[in-house]
């Protein structure tokens, strides 16, 4: 903002600017924050997770958006590697959960560092890194060109070929990288945190894919160690969960020395994939189970104690609270997908059990509690 801007006293012009800079556009940073004041209060290594809405000052897209939901998952106060497998195995499970075929792509700033300092440009690491961060998008030729642009010379682009074609399986990659890495202190100690995390996925036996992507860049500003993104297989869409380690973001605000790392899932983007793929559940797990159709008063009283068992058991259980005419009650439980109706009519009263109906095959069946529970489990 400038200071003629200022001077217009243009209320509408400096609201806009003023209350967009007020917006939060991430949960890490305000996490950093809550730790510091906290410091003392809290137990080390301090584990979180968050869920809110954040903004960015981004053209609205497909599958970016000016206001969108990040769902935070951190871990500071801990070197150990063993926190990034923890933070993979959340990503694993939560994809398998939702039925999603993710690839989860790693790399580590350490390498990227190294890589910078063997071609002979250190200092425009950051330059280097955001150019070959968008390789699956541009492709290698126009990647050359805007690191050319930045005034990198012709030899170390030449250099840098050989390491972005890299192929092969992870640990060969790996092994590649020793070899081209091995004048890099630095670099090769993001191979060895690699070799680790890889090893520790490998005991844990991962449905996922992990793979090793060198290309992969994002968030130098803080990211310190392990850089990890997800992306969804079967829908062209961004990232849709992303994070890394981060050593010393506590200390911007005076508590050095604190080594963090965390990972964010894009809930609309991951809502985008389960809308284009269908993936949503016919039904929910809390959706009823079954349901009791009412006749009167006696068979009321009848079903209430049968109604309080099978909720009790952790049976999601209810009962038509009217009188109405059995067709109607019968078309409720269809409109709300309940797979089974318990029937109860003087027989069934008399015989101390219930008419269990299967809404999907039609099947009646004359049921003791007991015989229920065990057919709804």
């Amino acid at each position: 903002m400038t200071d003629d801007e200022l001077l217009g006293r243009n209320s509408t012009k400096l609201t806009t600017k003023i209350s967009e800079k007020g917006l939060r556009y991430d949960l890490t940073v305000p996490f950093a924050r809550f730790v510091v004041q906290n410091r003392d209060k809290i137990s080390f290594p301090f584990k979180r997770y968050q869920i809110q809405p954040v903004w960015r000052a981004d053209r609205p897209q497909k599958g970016r958006y000016r206001e969108f939901y990040q769902c935070d998952v951190d871990v500071v106060g801990s070197d150990s590697l063993l926190n990034e497998l923890e933070l993979i195995q959340i990503v694993d499970e939560v994809y398998r959960r939702l039925k999603i075929n993710v690839v989860i792509k790693i790399n580590n700033r350490k390498i990227l560092s190294g890589i910078a300092e063997i071609i002979g440009e250190a200092e425009k690491i950051t330059d280097i890194t955001v150019a070959i961060d968008k390789m699956d998008k541009i492709g290698l030729d126009k990647v050359n060109e805007e690191i050319a642009s930045k005034g990198i010379s012709e030899e170390a682009i030449a250099k840098l070929q050989p390491i972005l074609k890299l192929s092969g399986t992870n640990e060969e990659k790996l092994t590649q990288l020793k070899t081209v890495l091995s004048a890099s202190e630095i670099g090769l100690k993001g191979v060895a945190e690699l070799e680790t995390i890889f090893g520790l996925c490998k005991a844990m036996s991962l449905s996922t894919q992990i793979e090793l992507d060198l290309t992969l860049a994002r968030g130098l500003n803080y990211y310190t160690g392990a850089i990890f993104e997800v992306k969804a297989l079967d829908v062209e869409i961004g990232s849709i969960t992303g994070g890394g380690r981060y050593d010393n973001l506590t200390g911007v605000f005076g508590m050095d020395g604190v080594s963090g790392v965390g990972i964010s899932f894009g809930a609309d983007r991951i809502y985008d994939v389960l809308n284009q793929l269908d993936l949503y559940p016919e039904t929910s797990i809390e959706q009823t189970q079954i349901l009791f159709v009412s006749f009167g008063d006696a068979e009321l009283m009848y079903c209430l104690p049968l109604l309080k068992e099978l909720r009790n058991a952790g049976i999601n259980a209810e009962i038509y609270p009217e009188s109405a005419k059995m067709k109607k009650q019968m078309s409720y439980a269809d409109n709300k997908k309940i797979p089974y109706v318990a029937i109860v009519g003087e027989t069934e009263m008399n015989e101390g059990k219930v008419m269990l109906k299967n809404m999907k095959t039609g099947q009646q069946s004359l049921m003791t509690l007991e015989d229920v529970l065990n057919e709804l489990k």
